[in-house]
């Protein structure tokens, strides 16, 4: 499956400018073989030194709303409320360029919609269409993806396309999502265990983000971030 990309901006006169939204077209997840799984199942690596830490008590992540979509401070985390249909929403911190970095963050699932994705952007460049996302929904599938301006986006994994996975909980609560984005390698966890990993060296550093990406017949795509953690690779 491939992602064609239209971007607008999402959400007008951000009181953060480091909030970037913006729509995508794109094929929501769909029905793939459940992949082997591995009896010796991968478990997050050590890390190093914290490089940013919050529990979304104190606001510091872009927010806004529009039409389109929400992301706001709510009940101590980050809260993405999608409204429209193939609608990507992401929210940054910051504008620091990171590097060979180890990001979590647990994803409260509130809506009802099981082909909602959410996850991590890492490696975000100047240009802010210019990425990676590790991506999970809560029917079980995910995906490691390369975006890049004006570009139909890449699934890295499963030959450009959704997979799943026996080890992702179906419909949980909440999620802890990983990441790891460093030499050349992207690495994507959920409570935990590894799901799937891959090499490219298109975008070595980069910006930081939390995304929120509503399905193709989405009614309640919305989901919290909460204890966000990132700390260098070893």
């Amino acid at each position: 499956m491939r992602m064609r990309i239209n971007i607008i901006l999402a959400i007008a006169g951000l009181a953060l400018a480091s909030l970037a939204c913006n729509a995508v077209t794109s094929v929501a997840a769909t029905d793939t073989p459940v992949p082997p799984v591995s009896t010796d199942i991968p478990i997050i690596p050590e890390t190093g030194s914290v490089l940013l830490s919050d529990d979304f008590s104190n606001a510091q992540w872009g927010i806004g709303t529009d039409a389109d979509s929400s992301v706001e401070y709510a009940n101590d985390a980050l809260q993405m409320i999608v409204y429209s249909q193939n609608y990507f929403v992401w929210s940054t911190p910051n504008t620091e360029d990171y590097q060979n970095l180890h990001a979590e963050v647990t994803v409260l699932n509130n809506g009802t919609d099981s082909t909602t994705a959410f996850g991590i952007i890492c490696n975000q460049q100047d240009v802010n269409n210019n990425f990676y996302y590790v991506a999970m929904t809560p029917a079980g599938q995910y995906a490691i993806a390369k975006a890049s301006d004006g570009q139909k986006d890449i699934f890295l994994t499963n030959e450009d396309s959704w997979a799943a996975s026996d080890l992702i909980p179906k419909d949980a609560a909440s999620y802890r999502v990983g990441a790891d984005c460093g030499s050349g390698t992207l690495t994507l966890y959920v409570d935990g265990q590894e799901i799937t990993s891959v090499s490219d060296t298109s975008y070595t550093g980069g910006g930081i983000a939390l995304f929120t990406w509503s399905g193709e017949e989405a009614t309640m795509t919305d989901v919290s971030f909460d204890d966000f953690l990132m700390t260098e690779l070893q």
